[in-house]
């Protein structure tokens, strides 16, 4: 359904995939796991997109991509955070609206709230079990409410790291809803992770996330 685009920001090129609805509609940017642009991540941009939204994921990794988990988790270590940001702000003038959705899922999660931070067509932030050591979010300059989705089981976004980002949320008087699902672990959403996948927490994740989008973002 979507196909690669090129977008450009501060004389940089980056790309991403696009997957667009037959009609004009809500717009979010999708932030990748730590495993890349990988085929999971497209697929999720071509399911917003038959719910009516314009999807983008950008490419953070330039490229690369992994099965590996060892890999995997030196990309996110290597991830050139400032870059990033680049690549978030270059994602949200390319889909032109003052009113742009991310959500992101492990790395995503975190960059999702490192977004929210970033830009204030921003207007509305899922974050799924987000986990970065080094990306960190400036909830003071949110211009959005948080919708953050957690497992029971996750040795990454534990219980500890969800109570501290509740309560960064709060002092910074950031509107937030967080849902922690039983018997889950970490990367419940990720249909290619049979080992981990959940589907009734996925598809109850699923559903909350599009009617959060559908109150917080115009149709642009």
């Amino acid at each position: 359904m979507g196909k690669i685009v090129t977008f450009a920001a501060n004389g940089e090129q980056f790309s991403g995939y696009l997957a667009e609805p037959t009609q004009p509609g809500p717009k979010v940017i999708v932030i990748q796991e730590w495993w890349g642009l990988v085929g999971h991540i497209k697929s999720i941009c071509d399911r917003f997109a038959e719910a009516g939204f314009t999807a983008l994921a950008p490419d953070f990794y330039h490229g690369e991509t992994t099965t590996e988990p060892d890999e995997a988790g030196s990309l996110m270590m290597a991830l050139d955070v400032p870059n990033a940001a680049h690549v978030i702000k270059a994602a949200a003038q390319y889909l032109e609206s003052d009113s742009v959705g991310v959500v992101g899922f492990c790395m995503g999660g975190q960059l999702a709230l490192f977004a929210a931070g970033l830009d204030n067509r921003i207007t509305a932030c899922v974050n799924y079990y987000g986990i970065h050591p080094n990306v960190h979010p400036d909830y003071a300059s949110f211009n959005c409410p948080v919708l953050g989705f957690f497992a029971e089981y996750d040795d990454y976004a534990h219980q500890e790291a969800m109570n501290k980002l509740e309560e960064d949320l709060t002092n910074a008087h950031v509107k937030h809803e967080f849902h922690k699902y039983p018997g889950t672990h970490h990367a419940f959403f990720n249909d290619d992770r049979p080992e981990v996948y959940n589907e009734i927490a996925a598809e109850d994740t699923w559903a909350k996330m599009i009617v959060f989008f559908q109150d917080n973002l115009q149709n642009s």
